[in-house]
């Protein structure tokens, strides 16, 4: 039976984290493919850990596992340590918030179970889905480091910082990852796209934006960093 793991980074979310989970079990994945879901913990100041273990307890059937880090170290670094850990034959990353709806894990899986990808990015961009309208400067400059990674990866992406990406384990457990905060997403993406032969689909999902009162905590200090890892790992290829 083939399995997905899915990597939850968090930090501070104790107000979504149970209703995430919630949704994440009750979804049907196609082939009856089996769920193990990760979570890391990032040395959350809230009471985050509490909801999660409170909720391990309360639903034994599903197959959720916590890890934790002793220091705040950023979610890549998170997503670091969720890597190690999967075992299942399909990676997607899922972030504790809930602006993904994982009733879409569906559309990222079906382009790999038809043998055509590898890899598959849900991109904000794409598609009649729903999506929040918010943040102008923030959506020009999605789409600019989208078209600054494309430049350098010789891919056609329309949504490089889309948290839903979908991997196959072997491949993305077999890149050496450094970033441990936002930068993650223009690395893996420029590690990928070396990988000989390697085949990336795009698919449109819904977005469910969230304000910053909200809790949303990427800021355009994150963006700066980003550019700085597109250049890094686009043109001198660390």
């Amino acid at each position: 039976m083939k399995q997905l793991s899915i990597i939850i980074p968090v930090y501070n979310e104790s107000s979504t984290v149970h209703l995430i989970l919630d949704k994440i079990k009750n979804v049907q994945l196609p082939q009856n493919i089996n769920k193990e879901i990760i979570i890391v913990d990032d040395c959350s100041t809230d009471d985050t850990k509490l909801k999660i273990e409170n909720y391990i307890s309360q639903n034994k059937e599903s197959n959720i596992q916590l890890f934790t880090h002793t220091k705040n170290k950023g979610k890549g670094a998170a997503l670091h340590t969720g890597i190690t850990k999967a075992t299942g034959e399909f990676t997607i990353i899922q972030d504790a918030d809930l602006e993904y709806n994982p009733e879409e894990y569906s559309i990222l899986l079906q382009p790999v179970l038809d043998g055509f990808a590898d890899v598959v990015y849900g991109s904000r961009f794409m598609g009649g889905n729903a999506h929040r309208v918010l943040f102008f400067w923030h959506t020009i400059g999605n789409r600019f480091l989208t078209f600054m990674s494309n430049m350098f990866t010789n891919l056609n992406l329309t949504d490089m910082e889309t948290c839903y990406k979908l991997f196959n384990t072997r491949l993305l457990q077999s890149i050496k990852l450094k970033e441990n905060r936002f930068g993650f997403e223009p690395e893996v993406t420029a590690k990928m796209a070396r990988i000989k032969k390697i085949r990336i689909y795009e698919v449109g999902i819904s977005y469910y934006g969230r304000t910053y009162e909200e809790g949303k905590k990427i800021n355009w200090k994150d963006g700066i960093h980003a550019i700085y890892c597109i250049l890094k790992y686009g043109m001198l290829r660390f």
